[in-house]
């Protein structure tokens, strides 16, 4: 899952970050404010943006409309000091509002994790097979099976979303720190891997292949 903060100072960003990868595969980038933002989010794609709300109206809600008319599933959270802006927030397309948050990236991190449910998972059974996503490992028959970095990152990307199809380029954008420098091949090469070492161990294929879509996990 990639993910924009919005607002915050680095450090913190570097906490949250923490905090996060305790339940999800993520990438985090930062921008320092919505102008900077403009400048990911016009090249990369999120599925969850979480902004300090600086009290300016307009240009909060002309980027949230930006952002949903871009890709309806993104996500935006919005960090508040002022109780009263709650509603105001809400109005204008924002998802959650987090009240009085004192720089707490646990409680981000928790909130985050209750906004994206559906894509936190720690395990995925696949008969005798077992991908322990919390650990980063595969078990069959509990027994290690080799797939590390990427390969492992799309294989969990994947499970977790069973059943639902993303292109090349969804797949780059969630995994890679800088994913304009990586071809679609480079996928490519990794879904095969992927299917090459299951398929030796399940005896069938797990990742499908979407013609002219891209690929989703079905077994």
């Amino acid at each position: 899952m990639r993910i924009l903060t919005i607002g915050f100072e680095e450090e913190f960003v570097k906490k949250l970050e923490v905090e996060l990868q305790k339940y999800f595969i993520c990438i985090v980038d930062s921008a320092k404010d919505l102008y900077d933002a403009t400048n990911f989010t016009d090249f990369r794609h999120y599925e969850l943006i979480i902004v300090v709300d600086e009290g300016e109206k307009f240009a909060l809600e002309k980027y949230s409309n930006d952002i949903k008319k871009k890709k309806r599933e993104t996500k935006i959270i919005a960090l508040t000091q002022n109780p009263k802006n709650q509603i105001q927030l809400f109005s204008i397309g924002i998802d959650d509002v987090i009240i009085n948050y004192i720089d707490s990236a646990e409680l981000i991190a928790a909130r985050v994790l209750s906004n994206m449910r559906s894509l936190y998972g720690t395990r995925v059974d696949i008969g005798k097979m077992i991908i322990d996503i919390a650990n980063k490992k595969i078990l069959y028959d509990n027994k290690n099976v080799s797939l590390n970095g990427k390969t492992f990152d799309i294989l969990a990307y994947l499970a977790l979303r069973e059943e639902r199809v993303f292109s090349k380029d969804e797949i780059i954008n969630a995994l890679w720190e800088e994913p304009e420098y990586v071809s679609d091949n480079t996928v490519e090469v990794a879904i095969n891997q992927i299917r090459k070492r299951l398929k030796s161990i399940l005896g069938f294929q797990v990742i499908h292949t979407v013609r002219r879509r891209g690929y989703k996990f079905s077994y």
